[in-house]
């Protein structure tokens, strides 16, 4: 393991939203046997992290679901109060309850359960340093996660409403970098019912 991999890294798995195109319970719907968000857990705690903090609204099914899960001591599930107001409501509240003093931050979305467990080294490995941003692009696309060097958590903190990980990437300019991956599942989100069948 090199130094860079050996690093001190989070992960935020945003699970906080009403899944509305998809018609509710998005996170909920069977996928691979399991419900969607597994997925998503699962390629977060794959990655090399200390802790993993699931964002979720006020949801008891979900959040028992998520309980229900095969998780790591490492695992915290945040209640964002505010969730209806965007993602950017969500990241801030997941963010908040990681640690200061992190090399990088995983965002993974909850509604994407197919990154491979490679794609979180790749990233780091690609980090410019603590002020750096990088993500994986698959077919001339850029996918997810993103990860977010350690200087950019208040940042992250600090965000609001519908204001999310995007507009931090537009002011990283030259910092933010995409590191090509040939993993589908970085572009394999579910927006509708019918996306679950259209897995890569």
């Amino acid at each position: 393991m090199t130094e860079r991999e050996s690093g001190k890294f989070a992960a935020i798995v945003l699970a906080a939203g009403a899944g509305v195109r998809f018609g509710g319970g998005k996170l909920l719907a069977p996928f691979g046997g399991r419900p969607l968000i597994a997925g998503a857990l699962a390629s977060a705690l794959a990655a090399p992290v200390i802790s993993v903090v699931v964002a979720i609204r006020e949801d008891p099914e979900l959040e028992a679901a998520i309980l229900a899960l095969d998780l790591t001591d490492a695992t915290r599930l945040v209640r964002v109060e505010n969730s209806t107001e965007g993602m950017g409501a969500s990241l801030a509240a997941a963010a908040r309850a990681l640690p200061a003093d992190l090399d990088g931050v995983f965002v993974f979305l909850g509604d994407m359960p197919r990154v491979g467990a490679e794609v979180a080294t790749t990233l780091i490995l690609a980090l410019g340093g603590r002020n750096g941003v990088v993500a994986p692009r698959h077919a001339g696309r850029r996918g997810h996660p993103v990860l977010f060097g350690g200087d950019w958590l208040p940042a992250l903190r600090d965000l609001g409403g519908d204001v999310g990980a995007q507009a931090l990437i537009r002011q990283a300019g030259a910092r933010f970098i995409s590191v090509e991956t040939d993993d589908p599942g970085v572009l394999f989100d579910v927006d509708r019912p019918e996306d679950l069948t259209a897995a890569p």
